[in-house]
């Protein structure tokens, strides 16, 4: 792993970064493939209205001169990215420190041998866990923050389990994603994702896959979903931004119909996801 800290390397973190006392930030995590991070412009678009939402004024533009250093020192990149902005180092207390976000850039390679030239669909076996999630504030609603304590103990429940990813819902009665992805679920033979307009990621695997879905006029609700209509569910996939499509064969003791999601996976070319230098 490589970190830099506003375009340049560091291994360290100031004991009093608002990060790690008060979770005050946000993040994005892409993967880069052959010197090329797929799905950028979404990723980007997603860190600048969290920039804007948090007040956080982060000059966004360390990114990319983040990346030409790691182009420069490593040639072809492959791996995962994950970009966080920090508030930075403040005094103790809620009140906002007088200066720009820090901008983080972790990089962990992976050698190209262990990448796929296309993605594939995954065929799991999941659940609907006990845990409920809360409802947001309305400003927080949608953004990656770098607030994780719900995810962290949902998925200490799931590794329980023994699902690799799970649905959440939330004390409303709503269905909302899984642990880490937004999840798409077909009933009466319709296309539905969860609206998010409480609490949930506004994932950018998401908005790409409903971006191809409306330029093949294919409909997709986007709309509550009541944990009463978990029992009507005939077929659900989980994604995100490292994974376009892990199909759910069983939800707990239902028996799910994964040929709807392998026919739309190949419908919407999701072996092949949008790149960007």
């Amino acid at each position: 792993m490589q970190c830099y800290k506003n375009a340049k390397p560091t291994e360290q973190i100031h004991v009093l970064d608002r990060a790690f006392h008060y979770g005050d930030g946000c993040f994005s995590t892409a993967r880069f493939r052959q010197n090329q991070i797929e799905l950028f412009d979404r990723h980007l678009a997603r860190l600048q209205y969290a920039n804007r939402q948090l007040s956080l004024n982060a000059n966004l533009e360390l990114i990319t001169e983040t990346l030409t250093i790691l182009k420069q020192a490593h040639g072809e990149l492959n791996g995962t990215l994950k970009i966080v902005l920090s508030r930075g180092v403040g005094q103790r207390g809620y009140s906002l420190p007088d200066h720009p976000a820090d901008v983080w850039v972790f990089f962990y390679p992976q050698v190209q041998a262990a990448l796929d030239t296309a993605y594939h669909y995954d065929i799991i076996q999941s659940g609907i866990l006990a845990q409920a999630i809360g409802l947001s504030m309305p400003n927080l609603v949608g953004l990656k923050s770098l607030n994780r304590l719900e995810q962290v103990l949902l998925k200490q429940e799931a590794d329980q389990k023994g699902w690799t990813e799970a649905l959440v819902t939330d004390v409303q009665g709503s269905v909302v994603e899984g642990v880490s992805s937004n999840c798409f679920i077909r009933i009466n033979n319709t296309w539905i994702t969860p609206q998010l307009g409480y609490n949930g990621v506004h994932g950018v695997m998401r908005a790409e896959i409903l971006s191809r879905m409306q330029q093949q006029n294919l409909h997709c609700e986007q709309r509550d979903v009541h944990v009463s209509e978990i029992a009507q569910i005939q077929s659900l996939f989980f994604c995100n931004a490292l994974t376009p499509m892990k199909i759910v064969s069983h939800l707990g003791q239902q028996v799910l119909d994964v040929q709807p999601c392998v026919e739309l996976f190949k419908q919407l070319q999701l072996n092949q996801i949008h790149s960007y230098v």
